[in-house]
């Protein structure tokens, strides 16, 4: 398929998905007896957007029609998306630019350096994708067997979902896990014929049963910062402040930084 014909499908399945999760009741609509389906109908949902239901049954089915702003607006707000997912919707609807198949961008020495000068602070510089480009030795100590061997980069994704330790390591796994694939969902969204995506989205499948059950709920979240608990080897569990920086002059590039804290 083409890039266009990759996105509308994307964006078929997500609005699918999106609709599933809101009963009537909730849209304020009244109830009709028993359903087959839960979560809206087509009909329904093109009602609440002002729409005809034919029209909205096209944008699903990812027929190749365009929607205004006004009209994407619309069933963002009749889907109560949040929003990072009103932005991943426009994403997919071609509303907002997405890169193509993009050729990786070397790290400038200077930022390079910068996980060294953390020290001992655990601290890496990630692309889109999760490649780890830089890091320092306290970032190896925290995760283990992420940055060993390999002819390929080390990646923070394969590391969580095929690297049985980072079960050990990440206290609460699943919680932690499913948010990185909602983030990797949301750029790969930003990225329709991206190569480095798709192999990555199909190595995950291949290896990991959580990836092939929760790819399909079409989960999104914005990359930000926050807190972890995290038991490095030998180690109790302590809670790390993680933040991250996007890179000035490549905003694909971030760097991240942990730092224990106390009461938290």
């Amino acid at each position: 398929m083409s890039e266009a014909q990759v996105r509308r499908a994307e964006l078929g399945a997500f609005l699918r998905s999106r609709r599933g999760r809101i009963t009537p009741r909730e849209a304020g609509l009244p109830s009709t007896g028993r359903r087959r389906t839960p979560g809206l109908r087509r009909e329904e949902l093109a009602l609440l957007a002002g729409m005809s239901a034919t029209w909205y049954t096209y944008l699903e089915q990812g027929r190749d029609i365009r929607a205004s702003d006004q009209v994407l607006d619309a069933i963002a707000a009749a889907l109560r998306l949040a929003p990072h997912e009103r932005e991943h919707l426009l994403q997919l609807a071609g509303r907002v630019p997405a890169a193509g198949e993009a050729v990786p961008e070397s790290l400038a020495p200077e930022v390079a350096a910068v996980p060294q000068l953390l020290q001992p602070h655990p601290a890496y510089v990630i692309d889109g994708t999760y490649d780890v480009l830089s890091h320092n030795r306290a970032a190896e100590d925290m995760f283990p067997c992420l940055f060993t061997g390999g002819e390929r980069p080390p990646n923070f994704v394969r590391w969580v979902f095929l690297e049985p330790v980072a079960r050990e390591v990440l206290v609460d796994w699943e919680p932690e896990a499913r948010g990185l694939l909602a983030r990797v969902r949301t750029l790969a969204g930003g990225h329709p014929g991206d190569a480095r995506y798709a192999r990555l989205v199909e190595e995950l499948h291949q290896g990991s049963p959580e990836v092939r059950e929760w790819w399909p709920r079409f989960e999104v979240m914005a990359r930000r910062g926050g807190h972890k608990r995290l038991r490095p080897p030998g180690r109790e569990v302590r809670t790390y402040a993680y933040t991250a920086f996007h890179v000035a002059g490549n905003a694909e590039q971030t760097l991240v930084i942990y730092n224990a804290v106390d009461g938290v």
